[in-house]
Protein backbone atom coordinates (compact mmCIF):
# COMPACT_ATOMS: atom_id res chain seq x y z
CA UNK A 1 0.00 0.00 0.00
CA UNK A 2 1.06 3.35 -0.89
CA UNK A 3 0.98 6.42 1.90
CA UNK A 4 0.12 9.93 -0.15
CA UNK A 5 -0.35 13.11 1.02
CA UNK A 6 -2.52 15.53 -0.30
CA UNK A 7 -1.79 19.08 0.34
CA UNK A 8 -4.16 21.53 0.47
CA UNK A 9 -4.87 25.31 1.17
CA UNK A 10 -7.71 27.90 1.27
CA UNK A 11 -8.85 28.04 -2.35
CA UNK A 12 -7.45 24.73 -3.59
CA UNK A 13 -9.83 23.30 -6.13
CA UNK A 14 -11.97 20.71 -4.41
CA UNK A 15 -12.98 18.54 -7.11
CA UNK A 16 -9.12 18.31 -8.35
CA UNK A 17 -8.39 16.93 -4.96
CA UNK A 18 -11.19 14.41 -4.34
CA UNK A 19 -11.27 13.01 -7.02
CA UNK A 20 -7.87 12.14 -6.60
CA UNK A 21 -7.90 11.51 -3.16
CA UNK A 22 -11.53 9.15 -4.16
CA UNK A 23 -9.72 6.82 -6.69
CA UNK A 24 -6.58 6.07 -4.82
CA UNK A 25 -8.70 5.63 -1.50
CA UNK A 26 -10.74 3.14 -3.64
CA UNK A 27 -7.38 1.20 -4.53
CA UNK A 28 -6.67 0.73 -1.15
CA UNK A 29 -3.85 3.53 -0.88
CA UNK A 30 -3.54 5.45 2.35
CA UNK A 31 -4.52 8.90 1.67
CA UNK A 32 -3.43 11.67 4.30
CA UNK A 33 -5.14 15.50 3.08
CA UNK A 34 -2.29 17.80 5.14
CA UNK A 35 -3.44 21.42 5.71
CA UNK A 36 -0.91 24.58 5.09
CA UNK A 37 -2.87 26.99 6.42
CA UNK A 38 -1.86 26.43 9.76
CA UNK A 39 -5.21 24.84 10.35
CA UNK A 40 -6.84 21.94 9.70
CA UNK A 41 -10.46 23.59 8.53
CA UNK A 42 -9.86 24.98 4.77
CA UNK A 43 -12.21 26.16 2.47
CA UNK A 44 -12.05 25.39 -1.36
CA UNK A 45 -12.09 27.56 -4.76
CA UNK A 46 -15.74 26.74 -4.61
CA UNK A 47 -16.43 28.21 -0.70
CA UNK A 48 -17.09 24.38 0.36
CA UNK A 49 -15.45 23.64 3.67
CA UNK A 50 -13.21 20.93 3.80
CA UNK A 51 -11.24 19.42 6.96
CA UNK A 52 -7.52 17.81 6.46
CA UNK A 53 -6.61 15.24 8.70
CA UNK A 54 -3.24 17.35 9.45
CA UNK A 55 -1.64 20.28 9.49
CA UNK A 56 1.76 20.48 7.40
CA UNK A 57 3.41 20.68 10.92
CA UNK A 58 1.91 18.03 12.25
CA UNK A 59 3.31 15.41 9.44
CA UNK A 60 6.87 14.42 8.09
CA UNK A 61 7.06 14.42 3.93
CA UNK A 62 9.69 11.99 4.14
CA UNK A 63 6.99 9.54 5.23
CA UNK A 64 4.89 9.68 2.38
CA UNK A 65 5.59 8.15 -1.41
CA UNK A 66 3.40 10.54 -3.18
CA UNK A 67 3.25 14.22 -2.92
CA UNK A 68 -0.16 15.61 -4.41
CA UNK A 69 -1.05 19.14 -5.01
CA UNK A 70 -4.36 20.06 -6.76
CA UNK A 71 -4.82 22.98 -8.47
CA UNK A 72 -7.29 25.99 -8.15
CA UNK A 73 -7.04 29.61 -7.55
CA UNK A 74 -5.46 30.90 -5.15
CA UNK A 75 -4.94 27.53 -3.69
CA UNK A 76 -1.93 26.71 -6.21
CA UNK A 77 -0.49 30.46 -5.18
CA UNK A 78 -0.79 29.34 -1.96
CA UNK A 79 0.63 26.33 -1.89
CA UNK A 80 3.91 27.93 -3.53
CA UNK A 81 3.93 30.57 -0.63
CA UNK A 82 4.51 27.55 1.88
CA UNK A 83 8.21 27.45 2.45
CA UNK A 84 8.44 23.95 4.42
CA UNK A 85 5.89 22.13 1.63
CA UNK A 86 8.50 23.72 -1.24
CA UNK A 87 11.69 22.17 0.78
CA UNK A 88 9.82 19.15 0.86
CA UNK A 89 9.20 19.04 -2.69
CA UNK A 90 12.48 19.71 -3.56
CA UNK A 91 13.45 17.07 -0.97
CA UNK A 92 11.21 14.42 -2.55
CA UNK A 93 12.87 15.17 -6.22
CA UNK A 94 16.38 14.83 -5.23
CA UNK A 95 15.16 11.06 -3.23
CA UNK A 96 12.97 10.23 -6.47
CA UNK A 97 10.23 10.06 -4.75
CA UNK A 98 6.66 10.41 -6.96
CA UNK A 99 5.45 14.02 -6.53
CA UNK A 100 2.06 14.60 -8.25
CA UNK A 101 0.78 18.07 -9.49
CA UNK A 102 -2.30 19.20 -11.49
CA UNK A 103 -3.94 22.49 -13.11
CA UNK A 104 -2.08 25.27 -12.17
CA UNK A 105 -0.51 23.22 -9.35
CA UNK A 106 2.59 22.19 -11.79
CA UNK A 107 3.81 25.69 -11.72
CA UNK A 108 4.76 25.38 -8.27
CA UNK A 109 7.27 22.23 -9.62
CA UNK A 110 8.36 24.52 -12.45
CA UNK A 111 9.54 27.52 -10.17
CA UNK A 112 11.17 24.57 -8.08
CA UNK A 113 13.05 23.63 -11.23
CA UNK A 114 11.75 19.92 -10.73
CA UNK A 115 10.63 19.89 -14.50
CA UNK A 116 13.50 20.25 -15.82
CA UNK A 117 13.98 18.28 -18.47
CA UNK A 118 10.80 15.99 -18.10
CA UNK A 119 7.46 15.96 -19.90
CA UNK A 120 5.01 17.85 -18.15
CA UNK A 121 1.27 19.31 -18.55
CA UNK A 122 -0.57 22.20 -17.50
CA UNK A 123 -3.81 24.27 -17.26
CA UNK A 124 -3.99 26.68 -20.33
CA UNK A 125 -1.83 29.94 -19.66
CA UNK A 126 0.65 27.84 -17.09
CA UNK A 127 3.07 27.21 -19.55
CA UNK A 128 5.58 29.92 -19.19
CA UNK A 129 5.72 28.97 -15.24
CA UNK A 130 7.04 25.69 -16.01
CA UNK A 131 10.46 25.88 -16.24
CA UNK A 132 12.88 23.59 -18.27
CA UNK A 133 9.76 21.24 -18.85
CA UNK A 134 8.98 19.50 -22.14
CA UNK A 135 5.62 20.68 -22.51
CA UNK A 136 2.44 18.74 -23.74
CA UNK A 137 -1.25 19.07 -24.00
CA UNK A 138 -1.68 15.02 -22.81
CA UNK A 139 -3.96 15.00 -20.07
CA UNK A 140 -2.27 13.02 -17.81
CA UNK A 141 1.60 12.80 -18.07
CA UNK A 142 4.04 10.89 -16.19
CA UNK A 143 7.86 11.44 -16.86
CA UNK A 144 10.14 9.72 -14.28
CA UNK A 145 8.78 10.45 -10.61
CA UNK A 146 6.66 13.24 -11.69
CA UNK A 147 3.23 12.93 -13.06
CA UNK A 148 1.33 16.02 -14.23
CA UNK A 149 -2.05 16.49 -15.31
CA UNK A 150 -4.29 19.52 -17.29
CA UNK A 151 -7.09 20.49 -15.26
CA UNK A 152 -10.44 19.53 -13.06
CA UNK A 153 -11.20 17.14 -16.67
CA UNK A 154 -8.69 14.89 -15.99
CA UNK A 155 -8.54 14.27 -12.30
CA UNK A 156 -10.01 10.85 -12.66
CA UNK A 157 -7.50 10.30 -15.09
CA UNK A 158 -4.95 11.36 -12.58
CA UNK A 159 -5.75 9.51 -9.59
CA UNK A 160 -6.25 6.34 -12.23
CA UNK A 161 -2.49 7.39 -13.40
CA UNK A 162 -1.28 7.16 -9.97
CA UNK A 163 -2.80 3.98 -8.47
CA UNK A 164 -1.26 2.41 -11.38
CA UNK A 165 1.81 3.89 -9.91
CA UNK A 166 1.61 2.92 -6.74
CA UNK A 167 -0.08 -0.90 -7.29
CA UNK A 168 -0.38 -2.08 -10.93
CA UNK A 169 -2.19 -0.99 -14.36
CA UNK A 170 -4.62 -3.88 -13.76
CA UNK A 171 -5.43 -3.05 -10.37
CA UNK A 172 -5.64 0.41 -11.21
CA UNK A 173 -8.01 -0.66 -14.59
CA UNK A 174 -10.33 -2.46 -12.12
CA UNK A 175 -10.98 0.46 -10.13
CA UNK A 176 -11.38 2.30 -13.40
CA UNK A 177 -14.27 -0.20 -14.24
CA UNK A 178 -15.80 -0.49 -11.16
CA UNK A 179 -16.58 3.33 -11.27
CA UNK A 180 -18.11 2.95 -14.78
CA UNK A 181 -15.79 5.51 -16.23
CA UNK A 182 -15.65 5.08 -19.62
CA UNK A 183 -14.44 7.86 -21.17
CA UNK A 184 -17.62 8.68 -22.96
CA UNK A 185 -18.32 11.90 -24.08
CA UNK A 186 -21.35 13.81 -25.08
Amino acid sequence: MGKVFAFLADGSEEVELLAVVDILKRGGQEVTLVSVTGKRDVVSAHQIKIQADYEFSEVDCKHADVLFLPGGMPGTRNLGAHAELLNSLKEAHKENRRIAAICAAPSILGKLGILEGKKATCFPGFEPELKGALYTKQGVVTDGNITTARGLGYALDMGIELLGLLTDKDHALQVKEAIQYDHSTM
